[in-house]
């Protein structure tokens, strides 16, 4: 590691001190001894003056204190697919960011990417740390001078929530009430919140809009939304001036465009992972074949039809809710194409992506499931100037697999 201004002016004044305390013993070197303290005086009053232009000088660090023209954003989750891919863009934007993950859902891997890409000092840095235990976030929250929340951390698989919907409310709605709790206590008044389409349920109308009745038919919808309610019931309150950015996303696809980062879910998750995982790991041969289940849903083809966004369409809403934020404004926004694809039409674009000959095999409905949805984004586009750019399905499929055929083994064949 190199040398801090610190060290380098340790390491010059050492040897003249030990010179000097034998040189003491000699009357006739006394006159010397007294120059040689004048000059490691100077030198120590230059090392002062150097340190005070160190990021790290007094103490104390520099994501502790607010800074002119720099704003510090805490992405809880951020080790994760969605976090890690909002956290490059976001760095790439300038901000500076801490991440906080307790590593359960996210990926090491990708956070070292991120270090790798920004390395300079006072741009990046992570913490470990469960948003489950409130004296560990309040005590991050009292140690690092926060602009702005950007929560991520969730768990966020429909299926898995059918059979562990206890762990999905305390992981999504408690954990969301000790993010909020501690923003309150230190006074970080932004929040940009990872909501769901999910929390609409099964609407009797296609396409969704922001005031579509929320109606969630599985825990994990059902947990967002109690979230949303806190969220929202606090922004009503005499005491909060918060800035509020709500984004209800739809099936995230893709990947960085530039092949940095990509998704990498743990082995175990991978039968509740989304299809897209499932189709690349078919084509990987890591599974003997892809399991579509419902053929009997309502739809034109019998499976379910959903609105797949790509992670860099999803990002740069997040940016564009950052930056349209404003104290005790309270923005809901759909962060969707505006265009549903169907199971099937989705699996044969994959096909195609991937070259690969995919065994499909058809199974009953998965509980907890819904037929039909997809969102209307015009609202985010009057009022964010966001529209979906990476819209063309076999093109996010194939960057996505590109980086998949790359890391094998996820973040660990990097």
């Amino acid at each position: 590691m190199p040398a801090t201004p610190r060290s380098r002016s340790q390491a010059r004044n050492t040897r003249p001190w030990i010179l000097s305390g034998m040189d003491f013993a000699d009357s006739r070197r006394k006159p010397n001894f007294t120059g040689k303290i004048a000059v490691a005086a100077a030198l120590t009053v230059m090392c002062i003056i150097v340190l005070k232009q160190w990021p790290g000088f007094s103490g104390t660090s520099v994501f502790s204190r607010h800074e002119t023209g720099v704003t510090h954003v805490l992405v809880t989750g951020g080790a994760g697919f969605i976090g890690s891919h909002a956290t490059l863009r976001l760095l790439t934007d300038n901000y500076r960011v801490t991440i906080v993950d307790n590593l359960s859902r996210g990926n090491m891997g990708a956070v070292r990417v991120l270090q790798r890409l920004f390395p300079q000092p006072g741009r990046l840095q992570f913490i470990y740390a469960d948003l489950g235990d409130a004296k560990a976030v309040n005590k991050i929250f009292s140690e690092n001078a926060f602009d702005a929340v950007m929560h991520f951390a969730a768990v966020a698989y429909v299926g898995e929530s059918t059979m562990e919907p206890l762990r999905y409310y305390h992981n999504i709605t408690s954990n969301t009430l000790t993010v909020l709790e501690a923003m309150a206590a230190h006074n970080v008044n932004t929040l940009i919140y990872s909501s769901t389409c999910a929390t609409y349920g099964e609407p009797d109308t296609m396409p969704i809009v922001e005031s579509t009745p929320q109606n969630p038919i599985n825990p994990y919808g059902k947990a967002k939304k109690m979230a949303e309610d806190i969220i929202l019931d606090f922004t009503k309150s005499n005491k909060s001036n918060m800035a509020v950015m709500i984004l209800r996303y739809f099936n995230v696809i893709g990947s960085d465009p530039e092949g940095r980062l990509g998704e990498a879910p743990r082995p175990e998750l991978r039968e509740h992972g989304r299809i897209s995982g499932a189709c690349f790991d078919a084509a990987l041969g890591i599974i003997p074949g892809l399991k579509v289940r419902g053929t009997d849903y309502p739809t034109a083809d019998g499976t379910c039809i959903r609105d797949y966004i790509d992670v860099t369409d999803l990002v740069d809403a997040h940016v564009k809710a950052l930056d349209k934020s404003r104290p005790g404004k309270v923005g809901i926004y759909n962060v969707g194409t505006g265009q549903g694809r169907s199971v099937k039409e989705f699996v044969e674009a994959c096909k195609k992506a991937t070259g690969a000959t995919i065994n499909v095999e058809f199974l009953a409905r998965r509980p907890g499931d819904y037929a039909e949805v997809y969102s209307d984004p015009s609202k985010i586009h009057s009022e964010l100037n966001w529209t979906a750019k990476y819209t063309d399905l076999g093109q996010s499929l194939s960057q996505a697999w590109k980086w998949q055929k790359a890391h094998p083994n996820g973040y660990g064949s990097a």
